[in-house]
């Protein structure tokens, strides 16, 4: 069995590992490299494999430094299937479809400037039929199924807490006699963080591929964050300026809004002032991305689904609104009172962001919020790093507004969140793979790992391959993390019981709705989710009858001899 890691080996983005055994080859993500200019390069470079072999890839989110070149691998040949959470499947949709547009249009703009300049036409890295065929090989799968891949090869996804729909993944291999364990975290999210559970622990393993992006770094407090950007939009409106957060549009741009929810709903101090000052989410993806949460609120959070259960969408506040079209993002601007505009991209390479920071960043009355991690080489990494003139749009941007850096909001576990992760184990992996961070982080992350445990780290730090030696895991892979028996039920049992409950509560607000004469469309849709409720419920029954008439029934060699 062997592990190569073709991505995320030297850095943060580009996601991309291969699991190779028993004559079969797996990837794990297949992502975009993101950065400066000699990051960008290393997209359309040759992949280090063979695409004809690569049978499946299990994908662990829909961020596109984990997702972003599926497409490509399509495009290069790649038929097999695409694995990843149902969730993650919804997001993917509005993810390759975006970043192929993307592609096209900087295609686009590069052959107008190579044309009047008499150099060779490019073509784009994929385009939007590629992402389309990508999305076809998608096979999507529920958290906790235990789902063969192929005949030597069992994966299970388990929540990772980091983005809605993402995964940490349990992969068993078998070799002749032996089974061995691989976990893939992908990206680790951050405990007690708003809309989304926790990241699962993992009990037993004998290979971690691991995530390091704050491996020597961490955040502050959840209330700390919160009243510290709540500050900063109250001191910069009060200025006259207005507050532009960069923002990811899955993931954080949703996070954002649920904080700022919460605040005013609990009665924050500045709660009343900020639903004077206008809120605007300025980014078609990320308004799509929001309309996904909503409909996967089953990945929620308690808390987050206590307030859909009472009646109260999380993902709205009353003086937020979402611009679709280029006219209504261009009226932001035009409009010098002082506003809230979140927009992607995240690390300021792309999208609407660059012309809010066109518009602002050069007023000392206003301010940029980073709330997320920027790469070496972006323009955001730059922005952090205090560079005072930046060029947007063939324009020359001298930098006067106020530069913050709010990590606290990161979607990513830090350096304690990590150690307390890998200490999750109830018996010691046999090796543990440090990817997805810069060396310095990687580095820092082993040294605390190794002194903490004494497990065996390796940090890599460049594309490299490693042999594994298969062992034999006790037990069978299980659906529920090889729980005993009497636990795994207790766990199903417990699901149950939140089901009967939450269907109870929608029961009672949905009667309050439709007593208030609820509009025709509303009616409708409650009737689409009776129905799949009624066909699951139905299918479950006849899967619990069936058992029980077995059970009940005497085996078919008595029934033989009765006969």
């Amino acid at each position: 069995m062997k592990i190569k890691f073709c991505g995320a080996a030297t850095g943060v983005t580009g996601s991309c590992h291969l699991i190779e055994g028993e004559g079969h080859r797996v990837l794990l993500d297949c992502g975009q490299f993101q950065g400066g200019r000699a990051q960008e390069k290393l997209n359309a470079e040759p992949f280090p494999f063979d695409i004809d072999q690569i049978e499946d890839v299990v994908l662990s989110h829909a961020h596109i430094d984990h997702c972003g070149r599926l497409p490509l691998l399509v495009k290069r040949g790649f038929t097999g299937r695409i694995f990843c959470t149902d969730a993650t499947a919804d997001l993917l949709g509005v993810m390759l479809r975006d970043s192929a547009h993307i592609h096209q249009m900087e295609a686009e703009w590069q052959n107008r400037k190579n044309e009047r300049a008499g150099r060779p036409l490019v073509e784009p890295l994929y385009t939007m039929e590629d992402a389309e065929l990508a999305l076809k090989q998608v096979v999507p799968i529920l958290y906790d199924q235990l789902v063969d891949i192929n005949d030597k090869m069992q994966i299970v996804f388990n929540d990772a807490g980091h983005i809605l729909g993402s995964a940490i993944t349990e992969i068993w291999v078998k070799e002749r006699d032996k089974t061995s364990k691989i976990v893939f975290t992908g990206d680790l999210g951050v405990k007690d963080r708003p809309i989304l559970r926790d990241p699962t622990i993992i009990k037993k393993a004998d290979y971690v591929i691991m995530e390091s992006t704050y491996g020597n770094r961490t955040h502050p407090l959840r209330d700390a964050r919160i009243d510290k950007l709540v500050d900063i939009i109250i001191d910069t409106a009060k200025k006259g300026g207005s507050v532009v957060i960069p923002a990811f549009a899955v993931g954080r741009t949703q996070e954002l809004i649920y904080e700022l929810k919460r605040y005013i709903k609990e009665g924050g101090k500045w709660g009343k002032r900020l639903l004077e000052i206008p809120f605007y989410v300025d980014s078609p993806m990320a308004t799509s991305a929001t309309e996904i949460f909503k409909r996967n609120a089953q990945a929620f959070d308690k808390e987050a689904r206590d307030y859909i259960l009472n009646g109260d969408n999380p993902l709205t506040i009353e003086n937020l609104r979402f611009t679709l079209s280029s006219k209504e993002s261009q009226a932001i601007n035009f409009n010098k009172d002082p506003k809230v505009i979140i927009s992607a991209s995240g690390m300021c390479e792309a999208g609407r962001i660059r012309h809010h920071l066109k518009h602002n960043a050069w007023d000392p009355k206003s301010s940029i919020v980073f709330v997320g991690y920027q790469a070496q080489g972006t323009l955001g990494r730059n922005l952090l790093d205090g560079v005072k003139d930046i060029k947007l749009f063939g324009e020359k941007i001298h930098v006067n507004a106020k530069i913050y850096n709010l990590e606290g909001f990161s979607g990513h576990a830090d350096m304690l969140g990590l150690l307390d992760w890998v200490g999750g184990f109830q018996r010691k992996p046999k090796k543990i793979f440090l990817v997805h961070g810069e060396n310095e982080s990687k580095d820092y992350l082993k040294g605390e790992i190794e002194k903490r445990y004494g497990y065996d780290v390796e940090a890599i730090h460049e594309v490299s391959e490693y042999e594994l030696v298969g062992d034999s895991i006790e037990g069978t892979p299980s659906a529920v993390h090889e729980k005993t028996d009497e636990e795994g039920i207790e766990v199903m049992r417990e699901r149950l019981n939140k089901i009967h409950n939450s269907i109870e509560d929608i029961l009672y607000n949905t009667d309050l709705m439709i007593a208030k004469n609820a509009e025709p469309e509303h009616v409708a849709e409650i009737n689409n989710v009776v129905l799949e409720l009624e066909k699951k419920a139905l299918k479950l029954g006849s899967i619990v009858t069936d058992k029980k008439v077995a059970q009940q029934m005497p085996n078919q060699q008595e029934q033989n001899n009765v006969v």
